[in-house]
């Protein structure tokens, strides 16, 4: 029973940081974050001297070579409750980005769905937004996925009358609900809409033994200000933001700007090699916000628009209003 039990933990996972290496892995592994590990595939086990089967983890070394260790042997920072006080230190010498694949999006809200459910969110809540977007007359629409950009000149801490907008070090940029009066400041300053108010209306959760954590964004407080929040909760587990370990097709990559690595969970590359080789851009770059989310430019795409609007009519009533939506319409196309 043990044995199996060991097995079937090991299935269906997408780990992806492992803080802390102990010194005998760092010094075959060196302080990677990042487990080679994939959603579908199951961990290799193997067996030890007493028969019993030990779940194995292959990471990724910062030369680029990917070895196997124990699982047992890596140690994981603790599912502990992050006070409003300790949620302002991040992660230590971690710089958090996000790589946005635009050609592998078919607008199959997983991400969206995931965080709203992990926030607690209702059904026009949303941190991450998919939107529906055309450079130009001439060029194609293309979907869009829209969460915080965690910059690292961000307006909206700036403009906040009471520190409860925040930016730490490991480049995540958080609102303390304790501290936000909902004056709205940032929501008007930020230029990517990436705020949202929150009107209430959260009397379906029971929230009443919650402890509160800015790195949770639960319970949330009515009359103040939400958002994208990066996750940092899972972060400290080694686990990939909600919005990234959802995408079944591996359109959100995530990982550590300092050690150069990203990963969609299946997939683990070089940051830099990415960005250059794809063309990895920021949106609105010229504002000079210096955002922490990049893309991959929408070229060579693996699915056609017209996919996106397959999961429900409600979705076609999202972009109802866009031209290209409505030519569609009239083509019977969707």
């Amino acid at each position: 029973m043990g044995n199996k039990k060991t097995k079937e933990e090991g299935t269906n996972r997408r780990k992806f940081i492992k803080l802390g290496l102990i010194s005998s892995i760092t010094a075959v592994a060196g302080p990677s974050l990042f487990s080679n590990l994939t959603a579908q595939e199951e961990n290799p086990v193997s067996e030890n001297k007493n028969n019993d089967f030990v779940e194995k983890m292959r990471l990724l070394t910062p030369d680029g070579k990917i070895v196997e260790v124990d699982a047992t042997n890596i140690n994981k920072y603790p599912e502990a409750h992050i006070t409003p006080k300790e949620s302002r230190k991040g992660i230590p010498n971690r710089k958090f980005v996000m790589v946005i694949d635009l050609a592998k999006c078919k607008n199959a809200r997983n991400c969206v769905e995931e965080c709203q459910k992990a926030h607690q969110l209702d059904y026009n809540e949303e941190f991450m937004k998919i939107q529906l977007m055309q450079d130009n007359e001439e060029a194609s629409p293309y979907w869009f996925p829209k969460p915080c950009f965690h910059c690292d000149e961000p307006p909206c801490v700036t403009v906040c009358p009471t520190g409860a907008t925040f930016k730490r070090d490991d480049n995540i940029v958080l609102v303390d609900a304790d501290r936000c009066i909902g004056c709205k400041f940032c929501v008007t300053s930020c230029p990517y809409s990436a705020r949202i108010f929150n009107w209430g209306n959260k009397d379906k959760f029971d929230n009443t033994t919650i402890p509160y954590s800015p790195e949770t964004s639960i319970p949330a407080t009515e009359g103040t200000i939400m958002k994208c929040d990066f996750c940092p909760d899972l972060l400290r587990q080694g686990l990939l933001p909600h919005c990234a370990k959802s995408c079944p097709m591996g359109v959100i990559y995530f990982g550590d700007k300092n050690e150069d690595i990203v990963t969609n969970g299946e997939e683990t590359i070089r940051f830099s090699k990415l960005i250059k080789e794809r063309g990895g851009y920021r949106h609105l770059e010229h504002l000079g916000t210096k955002p922490n989310v990049y893309y991959l430019p929408a070229v060579n795409r693996q699915f056609p628009l017209e996919r996106g609007f397959d999961v429900d009519e409600d979705i076609i009533k999202r972009y109802k209003n866009v031209d290209y939506v409505k030519e569609l319409k009239e083509q019977g196309k969707i």
